[in-house]
């Protein structure tokens, strides 16, 4: 499975990233904004994306939207980690069709789980 990891935090992204790993997941990618992610998408096949929602250029959530609008990647399971808890964000968030919503600092096994949960969901729909 090819992941498409996006946070504007160098840190976050390895900190995810070696997260995956652990998870047995080595085919990860990287983008540091929305903008950067949707010029990757555009050019390589991704099965799921894990997007941070404060970003310069273009946020997270401005990431789901055009994910969703667009017909070629619109089914694209979007996993959104962010330090955004409070409940209207998290309902925006859904109303903007995210796959799945993990509030920052997160524990592996969070990770796996929602994972499974938005694969599995995938799978069964």
């Amino acid at each position: 499975m090819r992941i498409l990891v996006v946070d504007d935090s160098a840190t976050m992204r390895r900190i995810i990233r070696n997260n995956l790993k652990a998870l047995g997941y080595d085919a990860v990618t990287e983008a540091e904004n929305g903008q950067a992610a949707l010029a990757k998408l555009s050019g390589d096949g991704f099965d799921f994306v894990i997007a941070d929602w404060a970003m310069p250029v273009m946020n997270g959530l401005e990431l789901v939207r055009a994910i969703r609008a667009d017909s070629r990647h619109a089914g694209l399971p979007v996993l959104m980690i962010t330090a955004i808890d409070q409940e209207a964000e998290i309902i925006q968030a859904i109303q903007s069709h995210v796959s799945g919503y993990i509030v920052k600092p997160f524990e592996p096994g969070t990770l796996k789980a929602k994972i499974e949960q938005i694969l599995d969901g995938a799978v069964k729909a």
